[in-house]
């Protein structure tokens, strides 16, 4: 009989009653607990328990019983608020979520892990070799919102106005917007369709309630009552835009295409005679001069300090680029929002692609032009003249060596048809795409081991001396490394068999390094044009170095430090959030790194978008025509940007490169390994063993100072891949290339030649 019972009992386990999903959500908040220590208890993985309280899905024996269990003991210390009594009428029996009041108090808990982590800055990178400024203009990126869900329609509560407004998820957390009562509801919200009702999903399980039913209609409840945007990131700044990311559903029930034609993918947009346009048109409404493509812009003249302008973002379109944004078109809408709202909280609400967003957070965080205020009338105005530490808003011509094949600033050379500048002529500031053939000793050790930098970019911009102004012509000058700009100068007799390293010579295998002056690591043969970190580094290895002409300038800063910070802070807090901290030992680091992104794909998204931002934004320093019609010779539409900066992006990309050589020669001086191979921000190394540890050496727990050291910081070093040596001597066997750069495919074993972004 007893087995009968028991068996009774385990049915009615597997059928244990449940709150509804948000009230299970409230309960684990109210007691201070987070997911993670929910689904540790229960021994399930965390994205179990969000979909327990998301409602996508339900929990099944053995955990039902025990997740039951845990919810009745909070209800009991936590009991759900009633809903107030209508006037006149009796108190009605529905329960509806509420903050517990009572007499028992929640324990004092440590904070979750990815509800409300502190900001993880960690010190300054050894690339850097400098302590990164203090920033006080940029406001620490928030906690990330934990993984939100579609709430069922029986959650969201009922409105107490007819204004439709803010209509949170039960227990949706403080808002995203942080204290700024304009943008209470957070920087953006995904707009979908469900069940015949319009819904926008914001950060943080925020769910609003559209009321619109046009386009236009929806740009003006946005503006209204949406409560969307996000504060100024620096003080003569202005606050973002709100975002508003449509889905395939939304976009059919406002009017406009799921998809473009080829022909509007071609030209980045729908017609101008579409339906849409005119309903927006007829509204007062006007569109940028992209017209109404992936990333639209819905505006009407600002009045005064009032802007009056919505940005669209639509997946569909593209808007999304999968090779920086994965897969996140394909998410659902409250993931999507959650994906796109990390991003926003801790870089900067979405502009565009991420090059561009990369550009646009440099211009947040110096805005061009800042508000006066006028001593006549006391008002504020813009001031005519230019922030300090800021590209001022209007463009300036770079000089010729920096500028690419077909910009008009050549036109006064007078080059004859088809000339093809060389180094004496045009400044080579590249990323390294360099490797040699092995040496004998080299073939006989058994693996090919890859080390990446981290944000090798970012780290190449803190703390860099960068032009501000226009560029002054000089001939003879005297080489002041502390002076941006761009030096004709003969590198060619810099020798790296012998080199200063700190302050004494050493004697290195010349031939097995790749030459610091050139992408090519091949060793310069004449006067060649170089910026102002080559230069300096020629100097750091104890060589004298004479200019003949330089374009210099003297209106100079450290434009890029709270760029670099920004992105810095957002990338390790997000790292932190999967796992992997600043204070972990190499072994553990390299044990955290292991499948990182998988522990959180949302967050591995957010991590690929940021680095995308910094790589991105550096090269369109220098964006180049993109069809427009264009003919060499004649302006084209970036170089009306006053961050259209082929100098700064110069500086930055010979930092990188230098600062990448500097390790390479100290690790060369103190171990004799020597690389096989290095592409951009990785360098390859032939070793007995398959770790990164068997390449980099550490001591008493130490790394080498200056050189190779493992950890999540910028600049320094991951593991990109390993492969066999075996391997590498078949790849460039089988394509007759002993020079072969193995980098390319280290990660993976995968032969190509493009490079992959990492």
């Amino acid at each position: 009989m007893s087995e009968l019972f028991d068996a009774v009992d385990a049915l009615l386990a597997s059928r244990a009653a449940l709150p509804p999903p948000a009230e299970r959500k409230r309960l684990r908040a109210a007691h201070g607990l987070t997911i993670d220590e929910v689904a540790g208890a229960l021994k399930v993985r965390r994205a179990t328990v969000s979909g327990w309280e998301s409602g996508k899905t339900e929990p099944r024996p053995p955990e039902r019983d025990a997740y039951a269990r845990l919810l009745d003991k909070l209800a009991e210390l936590y009991p759900a608020a009633p809903v107030p009594a209508a006037e006149g009428g009796p108190a009605p029996d529905v329960l509806v979520p509420a903050t517990f009041t009572g007499t028992v108090p929640a324990p004092t808990r440590p904070t979750g892990p990815t509800e409300t982590r502190p900001l993880s800055t960690g010190p300054a990178t050894e690339a850097a070799g400098m302590t990164a400024p203090e920033n006080t203009q940029t406001p620490a990126p928030a906690p990330i919102p934990a993984a939100a869900s579609r709430p069922s329609p029986a959650t969201r509560s009922t409105p107490t106005s007819r204004r439709p407004g803010a209509r949170k998820a039960a227990a949706a957390g403080t808002p995203a917007g942080g204290t700024d009562p304009r943008f209470e509801n957070g920087p953006l919200a995904v707009v979908d369709v469900e069940d015949g009702k319009v819904l926008a999903y914001g950060v943080g399980g925020l769910v609003l309630d559209v009321p619109a039913k046009s386009l236009p209609s929806l740009v003006e409840w946005t503006l209204a009552e949406a409560k969307l945007g996000q504060p100024k990131l620096s003080g003569p700044g202005r606050p973002a835009d709100p975002l508003l990311v449509l889905t395939k559903a939304a976009l059919e029930r406002y009017g406009l295409p799921v998809t473009l034609t080829a022909q509007e993918r071609d030209a980045g947009r729908i017609p101008e005679d579409h339906k849409v346009i005119k309903q927006l048109t007829r509204a007062d409404w006007k569109l940028t001069k992209r017209g109404f493509g992936p990333w639209a812009r819905i505006y009407r003249p600002a009045k005064g300090s009032e802007r009056q302008c919505v940005q669209l973002c639509i997946p569909s379109w593209n808007a999304l680029d999968p090779r920086f944004w994965g897969d996140a078109a394909q998410l659902p809408p409250a993931e999507l929002a959650r994906v796109l709202g990390t991003f926003a909280t801790r870089v900067m609400t979405p502009r565009g692609s991420t090059a561009v967003t990369g550009l646009e957070l440099m211009t947040a965080l110096h805005p061009p032009t800042h508000a006066v205020r006028d001593e006549e009338t006391g008002a504020l105005r813009q001031a005519d003249t230019k922030t300090p530490g800021s590209l001022g808003s209007d463009p300036v011509d770079c000089a010729p060596p920096e500028a690419p094949d077909g910009h008009p600033v050549l036109n006064a050379l007078d080059l004859p048809r088809f000339h093809v500048r060389g180094p004496s002529e045009k400044l080579f500031e590249e990323a390294y795409d360099w490797a040699r053939p092995m040496t004998d000793a080299e073939c006989t050790l058994r693996f090919l081991v890859g080390l990446d930098v981290n944000m090798a970019f970012g780290a190449g911009a803190n703390g860099l001396t960068v032009g501000l102004g226009e560029p002054t012509h000089v001939m003879n000058p005297v080489f002041d490394p502390k002076l941006p700009g761009s030096w004709l100068v003969d590198l060619s007799h810099v020798d790296l068999s012998q080199v200063k390293v700190g302050k004494e010579w050493v004697d290195l295998e010349g031939s097995l390094l790749p030459s610091p002056f050139t992408p090519k690591g091949d060793r310069p043969t004449g006067p060649a044009w170089y910026a102002t970190p080559t230069v300096a580094y020629a100097q750091e290895l104890g060589y004298d170095v004479r200019p003949t002409e330089a374009y210099v300038r003297y209106d100079n800063g450290r434009y890029l430090d709270g760029w670099y910070t920004r992105l810095r802070d957002a990338y390790l807090a997000t790292m932190a959030d999967l796992g992997v901290t600043t204070d972990l030992s190499p072994e553990d680091f390299l044990t955290a790194m292991d499948g990182y992104k998988d522990r959180d794909p949302e967050l591995g998204i957010v991590i690929t978008a940021i680095k995308a931002t910094i790589k991105g934004g550096i090269g369109k320093l220098r964006e180049r025509p993109r069809g427009e019609g264009w003919r060499p010779g004649e302006r084209w539409r970036a170089l009306e940007r006053p961050t259209w900066r082929p100098d700064i992006r110069a500086a930055v990309i010979s930092r990188t490169r230098i600062n990448l050589h500097r390790k390479i020669v100290k690790h060369a001086a103190f171990t004799g390994q020597y690389p096989i191979a290095v592409l951009s921000d990785c360098v390859v190394y032939a070793a007995n063993g398959p770790s990164p540890l068997d390449v980099v050496p550490y001591r008493d727990g130490k790394p080498l100072p200056g050189g190779f050291k493992l950890g999540v910081n910028p600049g320094l070093v991951k593991h990109e891949g390993t492969q066999t040596v075996l391997w590498g001597e078949e790849v460039r066997e089988k394509f007759d290339a002993p020079d072969l750069n193995l980098a390319r495919s280290i990660k993976d074993g995968t032969v190509s030649t493009a490079d992959n972004g990492e």
